[in-house]
């Protein structure tokens, strides 16, 4: 996995690159809590047909950690700053909860830059601006204590438990990426999706769109991905067996269904 930084005029990025230059280019946008290793099984499978670009989201692993409150208006704009810095003029997206929101935005601001857009375990508004506010909130009086609290918590939102007691070294491994994170860095995050709320704007979304949904997600459920299916015009929607993490707790699905969407549209 061939990692780097990548500077921009918007800050420095942490990368990862793989597959042929010449490749249709895929970007994965990771979610809240997570870094660019949450897509390892994806890029090693879509490396075959695409240029895959992974990124840690602003504020997360190690890309720049800047003041907040982030805004979607920023970390939408990290991802054409970074499709600029490496002359990328188009590109299919896919992004996963946080990721997944970015994804909307950029559909709904800069349809240009995309030739298919996928939105897994999102919605249009995401939780309550109370309850991320809260969150920021304790991560930012906490520090890193509270960054493990929500890492001993984050099997319960982010898999099934049929999963998690079955896969412990992919549940540990999880929860190594939210303790790591810089609080500051979530809690700003966590205040972006406070404020976002794209459910006014997505019915102008033009681009070819897949909603991936997990069938056990109490985070972004699947009646959320039926009211984006019912205001995007043209939106497929795909269920996976999973919980909120849905491209590691059924990545044979999610793939699949990736793979027949990018082909297909």
């Amino acid at each position: 996995m061939p990692v780097s930084t990548l500077a921009t005029p918007r800050g420095t990025f942490r990368i990862a690159v793989d597959g042929p230059d010449e490749a249709p280019v895929l970007v994965l946008s990771n979610s809240l809590g997570t870094t660019l290793e949450m897509w390892d099984a994806q890029a090693g499978r879509f490396a075959r047909t695409h240029r895959v670009l992974r990124y840690d989201t602003r504020g997360h692993g190690g890309s720049v950690v800047s003041p907040g409150p982030y805004t979607f208006d920023q970390l939408g704009g990290d991802v054409l700053a970074l499709l600029d810095a490496l002359r990328i003029e188009r590109a299919s997206f896919c992004g996963i909860s946080m990721g997944g929101f970015t994804g909307l935005w950029l559909g709904v601001h800069a349809p240009e830059r995309l030739s298919h857009l996928v939105v897994a375990n999102s919605a249009a508004k995401i939780g309550t601006a109370e309850g991320w506010t809260a969150r920021a909130a304790l991560v930012r009086e906490k520090g890193a204590a509270g960054m493990a609290e929500l890492a001993a918590s984050s099997p319960g939102r982010w898999f099934t438990d049929a999963f998690a007691a079955a896969q412990p070294a992919v549940v540990q491994r999880a929860q190594g990426w939210i303790a790591g994170i810089a609080p500051k860095g979530y809690a700003a995050c966590c205040e972006a999706l406070a404020q976002a709320d794209l459910r006014g704007a997505i019915a102008g979304i033009a681009v070819p769109t897949l909603l991936i949904a997990g069938s056990a997600d109490p985070v972004t459920t699947v009646a959320d991905a039926q009211a984006m299916q019912a205001a995007i015009p043209g939106a497929q929607r795909v269920e996976v067996p999973a919980s909120h993490l849905s491209n590691l707790e059924a990545p044979e699905a999610f793939d699949a269904a990736l793979a027949r969407f990018l082909a297909a549209a």
